[in-house]
């Protein structure tokens, strides 16, 4: 909004409400210009200074923001209290000829919300005794949470009516704007944008599990699940892969879905569950929703396992390597070549992948991506080991429960 306003305007000098030199509202620019004329100082206000904010919170009082009457004032400059520049003004006249948000207006108490009506249906203001008009030209915006969100506080109506628009907001409804959402967002070190690079695919997983949890019987839709979730995943996906670079002493690398036991924590503690959810564990749920993700994001570069094909098997390979009785962990923490190592050792991977059309330089992050996906559809077993990820025949690890 900042950015729609002239990039400076002119301001009397010294004036503590921006007066306009051409139309003065307070009684200091009124006498300065008086007598000074043409030869009155003015400076110039650039519009990055012309947004003011103000938290909304229980102890805000009508002082704060209107303003009061100053005795220190008063008796520094020798004046009596009937004269106008013992006003000490608020955030409010300050803001004059700028952007005045308030947040979380709910929890303004209901008296304090009074004092706005004359400002936003009037634009004057009153200051303890003192019959003042001051013309205010403020653009008000005011944020807050729909009222069944929480309980703190609402928006009286007298003062609702007085608003002139309401604007409701919503969750990023596609990929690519939640994606640009949480890259603005995220707060990232200088190292860390130089060492670790988070692949479009994984991000698409990030922001694919988030969008899952709003979708989830498991997760309390009344809550939310806010746009924190996803930046705070991604900031968290980038530290597991930072970690796992300075353990291994390389110079850089980039993300893969092995690094995603990182982003739970930032799940788990913004997630408000159901009853049925509570039951099920905030872990696990995590777990599930980046499972439903990752079977979602598969089925965009792969053909669905389930389907029945005329033509042949097109991961037979793989099932008959994993049937034959080998194993394969995909360390959490492993080097670039260990990691390759593990995925160039499953037999099929490679082409299968290479047939999907996937670009060169992403051939091992869908390789991983591949082994991932089938393990959802129970082509292949997938379980946590002590080292990472282990995938093998999927009836072997039904054997070995059964053992245990």
């Amino acid at each position: 909004m900042v950015e729609l306003l002239d990039e400076y305007i002119p301001v009397v000098a010294g004036s503590e409400i921006n007066d306009d030199p051409m139309a003065p509202i307070s009684a200091y620019a009124k006498k300065m210009i008086e007598s000074l004329g043409d030869e009155t100082p003015v400076t110039w206000l650039h519009r990055s200074e012309r947004y003011v904010e103000k938290l909304a919170t229980p102890d805000v009082s009508i002082s704060d923001l209107i303003g009061d009457i100053d005795p220190i004032k008063a008796a520094a400059q020798k004046l009596t209290y009937a004269d106008e520049g013992v006003i000490h003004y608020g955030i409010v006249p300050r803001s004059h000829r700028s952007i005045f948000v308030i947040n979380e207006l709910p929890d303004l108490q209901a008296r304090i919300q009074v004092s706005l009506f004359n400002l936003l249906q009037e634009r004057d203001i009153q200051i303890r005794g003192f019959k003042m008009r001051l013309p205010l030209d403020i653009a008000f915006v005011f944020t807050a949470n729909p009222e069944d969100y929480t309980n703190r506080g609402s928006i009286i109506t007298p003062l609702k009516d007085r608003i002139e628009s309401q604007i409701l907001t919503h969750y990023p409804t596609d990929l690519e704007t939640a994606k640009k959402i949480t890259k603005q967002e995220s707060k990232l070190a200088g190292p860390q944008k130089e060492q670790v690079k988070v692949l479009e695919l994984h991000h698409d997983l990030l922001e694919g599990m988030v969008m899952k949890a709003r979708e989830s019987d498991l997760v309390d839709a009344k809550s939310g699940v806010s746009a924190r979730v996803a930046i705070s995943a991604y900031e968290n996906l980038v530290s597991a892969v930072e970690r796992r670079v300075l353990i291994n002493q390389e110079i850089d690398g980039h993300s893969r879905i092995a690094d995603f036991h990182g982003i739970i924590p930032s799940v788990t503690g913004k997630m408000e569950l159901v009853y049925e959810g509570e039951q099920e564990g905030s872990v696990n749920v995590a777990w599930k929703l980046l499972s439903e993700a990752m079977k979602e994001l598969f089925l965009q570069y792969f053909p669905n396992p389930e389907a029945k094909r005329r033509d042949k098997d097109i991961y037979g390979v793989i099932r008959v390597y994993f049937s034959s009785g080998n194993r394969v962990t995909i360390p959490q923490e492993g080097s670039e070549a260990e990691y390759r190592e593990a995925l160039d050792s499953v037999a099929g991977l490679k082409k299968l992948v290479r047939e999907a059309g996937i670009d060169e330089n992403q051939t091992y992050a869908f390789m991983e991506l591949a082994l991932h996906g089938l393990s959802e559809f129970q082509v292949i077993g997938k379980s946590l080991s002590g080292q990472g990820l282990e995938f093998s025949d999927p009836l072997s690890i039904l054997f070995e429960d059964d053992e245990d």
